[in-house]
């Protein structure tokens, strides 16, 4: 896998070891709320690498808004601490009252990955439809970078085809890295090899691409650009990875 940060080779016992792919996640209660008894939502804040099931800790986020056409609502005070893979987490609450979509997007504060050598800022986003409204879904909410999509980011069947196009200080982001890795959270999938862990995508000369979804659940895509602007730790300025993170599920469809 290929990382924006200065990439650190690790050699334990004797062996080459490829390091897993960071992901900020968000996951909502559910995707679509089509009833009241549905329309409080709880929204699944964590950091982890997310097919191996290996979590880390989550700092208290630096925000969390939920976005509405076009509007953004704070709603970083009701952030509540969790555990998600045994690590420390959070989770907010939010109460959906009329027809939308509603975009939740977490700001964390900047993780230093010492195996990088670099801080990662994963700017992450979820969407929920509520009550048939599906309009505003394709419009960016406005974040330092984020993945636009240009497919429906809810009532998708495992077996669709997503695109989404990749945006830094709102421009798209010509060849841009994605990185993709399936939510294993009942561990029913492994990967083969380490090669499945992490799929890889490069999107083209207008920032789009393309992934197809092979099975049902909760599919995560990271586009991965370094910053212009350098972090200090310790009195080193380093690189800092920004990730724009987007997560949906897809699933199967329902017998009769």
């Amino acid at each position: 896998m290929r990382y924006f940060c200065l990439a650190t080779a690790i050699l334990v016992l004797g062996f080459a070891s490829t390091a897993m792919a960071h992901f900020g996640m968000a996951i909502p209660t559910t995707p679509v709320v089509e009833d009241q008894d549905e329309a409080t939502v709880t929204v699944e804040l964590s950091f982890s690498h997310p097919m191996e099931m290996a979590g880390m800790s989550l700092a208290k986020p630096k925000s969390v808004h939920v976005v509405v056409d076009g509007v953004a609502e704070d709603i970083s005070s009701t952030l509540q601490s969790a555990k998600v893979m045994e690590h420390d987490a959070w989770s907010v609450r939010y109460t959906v009252k009329r027809p939308g979509v509603y975009a939740f997007v977490m700001e964390p504060e900047p993780y230093w990955e010492p195996a990088e050598d670099c801080f990662i800022i994963h700017y992450t986003k979820t969407y929920v439809a509520a009550f048939g409204e599906e309009e505003g879904w394709d419009v960016p909410v406005g974040l330092k970078t984020e993945i636009v999509p240009l497919t429906r980011p809810f009532g998708n069947y495992a077996g669709n085809v997503f695109q989404g196009r990749v945006m830094l200080d709102g421009q798209p982001v010509p060849n841009a890295e994605v990185e993709v890795e399936y939510y294993n959270r009942d561990g029913k999938y492994a990967a083969p090899n380490e090669y499945m862990v992490t799929q890889v995508i490069k999107a083209d000369d207008n920032g789009v691409f393309t992934y197809g979804i092979p099975f049902a659940g909760w599919w995560g895509f990271a586009a991965l650009t370094t910053s212009g602007e350098q972090m200090n730790r310790e009195g080193e300025d380093k690189n800092v990875e920004l990730g724009a993170v987007l997560w949906m599920e897809f699933v199967s469809p329902a017998s009769k």
